[in-house]
């Protein structure tokens, strides 16, 4: 028997857009606390986008934007919508609803919403765009398992 412990995240997916592969673009968020003034860009529709953003808002003197590619997020617990609607009332986080990634300047980002274009100033990007697991080996394995049978 053979147990397989791949975890669930996988490798984080990429948006695939130039200026992507700067120091400034991550795909995790540790310690938002690190964060101070700045101008943020959250990337993603999930629970850990949303939460991210929110911490970050928190942060003295940051400008928050989460750029989220649906008109409504769906996927986060129903308790971290009605945190990210008061972080938005409170002007904590900024939604950019039905919106790309276009492409990661260094000290600009710029989305696509709709027709139009919009450059924000950025100083980070965090992408929360899910993960790509690592099962391909399972499909070549299987592969190896009918051209070469089990032999007892």
């Amino acid at each position: 028997k053979v147990i397989l412990a791949i975890g669930r995240a996988g490798t984080p997916r990429s948006l695939g857009v130039p200026g992507e592969d700067q120091d400034k673009v991550a795909y995790w968020l540790k310690d938002p606390e690190q964060f101070e003034y700045e101008h943020l860009l959250v990337v993603g529709g999930g629970d850990s986008a949303v939460e991210a953003a929110m911490a970050l808002g928190e942060q003295q003197g940051n400008r928050v934007f989460l750029s989220y590619r649906k008109a409504n997020f769906t996927r986060p617990k129903k308790k971290n919508i009605e945190k990210l609607r008061k972080a938005v009332k409170k002007g904590e986080v900024q939604l950019v609803l039905e919106s790309q990634v276009k492409e990661i300047g260094v000290d600009r980002v710029v989305l696509n919403q709709y027709d139009d274009e919009i450059v924000l100033p950025n100083d980070y990007c965090f992408v929360f765009a899910g993960g790509i697991l690592p099962t391909d080996f399972l499909r070549i394995t299987k592969q190896l398992a009918k051209v070469r049978p089990n032999r007892r």
